[in-house]
């Protein structure tokens, strides 16, 4: 499959908000809900809202991916702080949801580079897929400077609202996948060595939820958790032959429906390319942005914010 880079930068960002706003109305439904919906594809009405979420509407999946995107092109990189700071704003602001840990972090008071570690401390339950979820804009962002600059950038990202490191190397292999997705290679096969760069106390772990032959029904953790979030989206790519089919799979999983279909979504953007996502869901997608003035995005501007760090990335030092 011959696709432009750019349409594989562009289809990584969409395609994780697209699955994001598909999979919220369905979130914490049985499994086959989405398909028993919409048991012919195509025809339309997917996009079709419920649960508290306006037809297209994104979660905090995707709005969080936005200040991810937004801080790192205005400040010219990584600035946690930064990024920090738009979190803490975004999650004073009220979205109609935030997840428990991240909202623990945000609303502690505690500085920047400490509150996910006290929250831990505490805790000791910090393996969420918050962090996941909300990568693919810094994937796209630093998929040019390679494996281990990505891969680090991602683990820095994650560890401000998780601290337990199993979120990091969640989030780091998806960069990676990523990452070989967007140079035209085939992710699938790139997953033992994405999986050599993995912190060794956390590799098997990965492994197995990774592993050919993984079904998302062996979880042991609901896929509200990092691991089986990972291996549902990777073993949805796998079972699948395009990006529609991938998303669907992923949210007739069911459990954290838009979180698990935001990160097929990535993958499947990064493979397929933003010409695969059917019009008629980016045509309704929609992300407000508490916190920021009333700000409301839709696919063209998540286009262009893909672009935008693409080019960063391309010409960072």
């Amino acid at each position: 499959m011959t696709v432009p880079r750019d349409l594989r930068v562009t289809g990584t960002v969409l395609g994780s908000a697209i699955g994001d706003a598909l999979g919220a109305p369905f979130e914490f439904g049985p499994e086959g809900a989405f398909s028993a919906c919409f048991p012919v594809p195509g025809q339309g009405g997917e996009m079709c809202g419920g649960g508290g979420w306006d037809p297209g509407e994104a979660t905090d999946d995707t709005q969080m991916a936005v200040l991810v995107g937004e801080s790192l092109l205005e400040r010219g990189g990584l600035d946690p702080a930064d990024l920090f700071a738009r979190f803490r704003r975004w999650a004073a602001a009220e979205p109609k949801d935030i997840g428990l840990q991240t909202e623990a972090v945000l609303t502690s008071g505690d500085p920047w580079d400490t509150a996910a570690a006290l929250h831990f401390q505490v805790s000791q339950r910090a393996a969420g897929n918050g962090a996941l979820m909300r990568a693919a804009t810094s994937a796209v962002r630093f998929a040019p400077l390679g494996r281990e600059a990505t891969m680090d950038a991602a683990r820095r990202i994650a560890a401000l609202t998780h601290g337990d490191r199993a979120a990091w190397e969640g989030t780091a292999l998806f960069h990676e996948l990523v990452r070989v997705a967007l140079d035209g290679r085939d992710p699938l096969a790139a997953v033992p060595g994405a999986l050599a760069a993995v912190d060794p106390g956390h590799r098997a772990r990965y492994a197995a939820v990774l592993a050919p032959d993984w079904h998302p029904d062996l979880a042991t953790e609901i896929n509200g958790a990092v691991w089986p979030c990972l291996g549902s989206a990777v073993w949805a790519l796998r079972i699948t032959g395009s990006y529609e089919e991938a998303v669907r799979a992923a949210i007739d999983l069911g459990g954290d429906t838009d979180t698990v279909a935001a990160v097929t979504g990535g993958l499947a953007g990064a493979v397929y390319g933003a010409d695969a996502v059917p019009a008629r869901w980016t045509g309704a997608l929609r992300v407000p942005l508490p916190g920021s003035g009333g700000r409301v995005l839709r696919a063209g501007d998540l286009a262009a914010l893909a672009r935008g760090l693409a080019d960063a990335g391309v010409t960072a030092p």
